[in-house]
């Protein structure tokens, strides 16, 4: 870490929503965490640094926070290149945190010119030129937007020097290392192959039909919740599958099916045991699975 008594802290923002700002700005203890770093900058707080200050180069930086898809080129910030900017950063920084999957990945931004547009060292899931130069210090957290708890609980780890084991996409397997599905409260369904009939209601599995990402996702959502309530799949939702690479090119609310099966198996599970599990499942009627939960009067 640098000499002053907190790491310091830049938070660089290049094409975004400001999506992952916002989201973190919600997490409960942000103030607080906030407050154990020297924020040397970030876009929207009230920090000692401008941006004019930053693309300058020369100040110090233990944790770089990039945020938004890259342009390889042509994208500027005070008559500035933000990739150029950025890479300078990452040179000097002990950590690399590429906050949202446009950061990481390239994400929505990258639909519109694949061939510029692309995350700070992915392009979907193959790595750029640059990711050898960075990758032992680089921890990916994409999500669109990245939950506050996932940015927060990377912060905190640096914070106390712990390790942090990483995927091959340099996601932190504590975060990554499950698929959405986990703990969902649809499980029982997805077991049963009992598939939603309508979207918002509180019954059924949204995988079979209705396109839901989340054995395929990884991304500990159903764990932690979201504002510590809900998820997509809770309200009735199908998950995007906001964390992979390959966000947002899949047909949302739609599941490609072969033979009345869906096309793509959930992470690790053989194609031969899964189609047996499910015809099995299917050739019975639980009839309590079958019914609403509530039953309304009219």
């Amino acid at each position: 870490m640098s000499k002053l008594s907190k790491p310091t802290l830049l938070w660089l923002q290049s094409i975004t929503c400001n999506g992952n700002t916002h989201s973190f700005f919600s997490h409960p203890d942000f103030v607080a965490l906030m407050q154990k770093f020297e924020i040397i900058h970030h876009p929207i707080l009230n920090t000692k640094y401008t941006l004019e200050d930053v693309v300058k180069g020369n100040l110090a930086c233990d944790v770089l926070v990039l945020e938004g898809a890259f342009k390889k080129n042509g994208m500027k910030k005070m008559n500035k290149e933000i990739y150029t900017v950025a890479k300078n950063y990452a040179k000097k920084a002990k950590h690399i945190i590429t906050a949202g999957s446009c950061a990481t990945f390239g994400g929505m931004f990258r639909q519109y010119d694949t061939q510029s547009i692309g995350g700070f060292c992915f392009d979907d899931e193959v790595p750029n030129e640059i990711y050898k130069l960075f990758k032992k210090k680089l921890i990916s957290i994409p999500g669109c937007p990245a939950h506050p708890r996932w940015i927060g609980s990377v912060l905190s780890m640096i914070l106390t020097h712990r390790q942090i084991p990483l995927d091959e996409l340099n996601r932190p397997l504590e975060i990554y290392g499950y698929n959405a599905h986990v703990g969902c409260s649809r499980s029982e369904y997805y077991e049963w192959k009992i598939d939603a009939s309508k979207y918002g209601h509180k019954e059924g599995c949204l995988f079979y039909e209705h396109g839901c990402q989340a054995p395929f996702t990884h991304a500990n959502c159903n764990k932690i919740l979201w504002n510590e309530v809900s998820s997509k799949t809770r309200v009735g939702t199908p998950c995007f599958g906001c964390t992979e690479p390959t966000f947002p090119k899949k047909n949302l609310w739609h599941t490609t099916t072969l033979m009345g099966m869906p096309a793509n198996m959930p992470i690790g599970i053989p194609k031969r045991a899964y189609l047996t599990i499910a015809g099995i499942a299917k050739s019975f009627t639980i009839k309590r699975l079958n019914e609403p939960i509530i039953k309304y009067k009219k």
